[in-house]
């Protein structure tokens, strides 16, 4: 075994102390907040989450400001950061916690509450509580098959349970929140999918890819399906000041109570003018390029209403709405 000062850990956590991105929610122990910025954090870049995390915030700054919010209020300031189950959870969660007198302060507890699994159970309770428990997410797997020099499916759940138990190995018990967030830093600034930064890594001497030329071949994973191209039309429906928008009903599956724009074959009747120009949207292996056009049209009734520009903010809009809306520059972000 190697001197503790060479183990994994305490390499990570002097490299971590030196320096790191300065992160808002690395600048709280509140569990709420940091149990926000990891279902945030899911499926989206930080830099990314960074204005909305701040925005919700000042909006709902308490779990219990959040537990009370109305679905529309919560899902507008969701709006564009995609995965909308995630924003759903998170107000059922918060009315649990509320209702429980406090944020739960044991992994199992924490790891309980709607749509949070292993890895949020694990972030939180750790650099919330310093319980250690060992994070595990794309970030981790990368550096866990380099370091371990290990080609199995990352895909693969027994790949998964033995990569954890890699890091669980590593992690540092009198530091966990620190280790887990300097683990996950190393992947997202230096062990990086396709030119990974070996020469400025802390675990370079550790690492069995590194040694075996593998690096940029970990880690493994089955091949994704191949994408399907679809091809659609959006059309922007004016009326003074007012945009025309069809709401998706609560039984869809994706986005239920969101607000898009309609497509032609909502209204028949629409008068076509001129496009704006198209856009791209990717939904899991669907590639989506949908073209914006001008139109006229009556509103059908039920399931549509008018908005006026200026309240386009307050409302949840769909994905596809916000952007084909900053494509007609209607809406700048």
């Amino acid at each position: 075994m190697s001197p503790q000062s060479d183990r994994p850990g305490s390499l990570l956590l002097s490299w971590y102390d030196a320096g790191h991105r300065d992160l808002p929610w690395r600048q709280t122990s509140d569990p709420y907040r940091i149990w926000v910025s990891e279902i945030m954090l899911q499926q989206t870049r930080s830099q990314t989450v960074i204005p909305y995390y701040d925005r919700f915030l000042k909006r709902f700054p308490t779990v219990e400001a959040l537990a009370h919010a109305s679905e529309n209020d919560l899902l507008a300031r969701w709006s564009g950061l995609g995965y909308y189950l995630r924003a759903r959870n998170l107000k059922r969660a918060a009315a649990a916690i509320v209702a429980a007198g406090g944020f739960p302060r044991d992994y199992d507890a924490i790891r309980a509450l709607p749509g949070v699994g292993d890895y949020t159970a694990a972030a939180v309770a750790s650099i919330a509580f310093e319980l250690p428990h060992a994070v595990l997410d794309g970030n981790v797997l990368r550096v866990v098959a380099r370091v371990e020099n290990d080609a199995a499916d990352i895909g693969a759940a027994h790949t998964r349970e033995r990569f954890r138990a890699v890091a669980q190995e590593w992690l540092d018990p009198a530091r966990p929140g620190a280790f887990n967030q300097a683990l996950m830093e190393l992947g997202a600034t230096v062990c990086l999918p396709r030119n990974p930064l070996c020469l400025v890594c802390p675990l370079t001497a550790l690492c069995g890819a590194r040694q075996a030329g593998s690096a940029t071949a970990l880690p493994m994973k089955v091949r994704k399906p191949e994408p399907v191209s679809i091809e659609g039309k959006l059309l922007l429906v004016r009326l003074g000041g007012e945009i025309l928008l069809k709401q998706r009903p609560s039984s869809a599956k994706q986005m239920p109570g969101f607000w898009d724009l309609p497509a032609p074959e909502d209204l028949p009747s629409a008068r076509v003018g001129k496009c704006y120009g198209d856009f791209r949207h990717s939904i899991t292996h669907h590639r989506y390029t949908f073209q914006v056009y001008l139109a006229s049209a009556t509103s059908p009734g039920h399931g549509y209403a008018w908005f006026r520009t200026e309240r386009l903010g307050e409302i949840p809009l769909s994905t596809t709405a916000r952007k084909a809306l900053k494509r007609a520059g209607v809406l700048c972000i």
